[in-house]
């Protein structure tokens, strides 16, 4: 095994920090409205659980208002009850066959403490790159002790094995940037 067959062995590793890290950002309010603080939500009905986007239409009407529509009337009051247990901070507003969620402007202490948040997600997903860097490196070194890695390559190996981490890590900041910036800006 070479040392570029080790550093393609954790990439998928490492997408999968990358898309976590996306996926936890996305859960982040930032006072815009967004459909995908909402279509995961698990709605209970008829005995069974179901996600928001499988029993409704989902839409924006403004930046700070999601439409809920529906397929069957007698989903309405279901979805409201999800709605009211998800701990959106926002209360669902019905009207026959529309549900209206309506998300307020951002205090400075809330946009603080999500910034904190942020931060914390993006430490995680470093903590996961940099645990992928180390088994990464153990095993080059170990392929060069046992003498199926020449030292050049090893040294190549661990140039090119920061190399990606680097581009990782350029990754996260970039994710969480955006994020940071769509807060304070809201």
């Amino acid at each position: 095994m070479t040392y570029q067959e080790i550093i393609e062995k954790i990439k998928p590793e490492l997408d999968k920090a990358i898309n976590f890290l996306e996926g936890e950002l996305q859960k982040i309010k930032t006072g815009r409205a967004s459909i995908s603080l909402v279509e995961n939500i698990q709605v209970e009905c008829f005995g069974q659980k179901f996600t928001l986007k499988q029993l409704a239409t989902i839409s924006l009407s403004g930046a700070r208002q999601i439409s809920i529509q529906p397929w069957d009337k007698s989903y309405v009051e279901p979805i409201e009850k999800a709605i009211e247990k998800s701990n959106l901070g926002t209360n669902p507003i019905a009207d026959k066959e529309t549900i209206r969620l309506s998300f307020p402007q951002l205090s400075e202490e809330y946009r603080e403490d999500l910034i904190r948040v942020i931060s914390a997600k993006m430490e995680d997903a470093r903590k996961t790159i940099r645990r992928w860097r180390e088994k990464a490196w153990d095993e080059i070194q170990e392929k060069f002790k046992s003498g199926e890695i020449r030292e050049d390559d090893k040294f190549h190996g661990k140039d090119k094995l920061q190399e990606l981490i680097d581009e990782y890590n350029k990754k996260i900041e970039e994710m969480a940037g955006r994020k940071k910036k769509e807060i304070t800006e809201t």
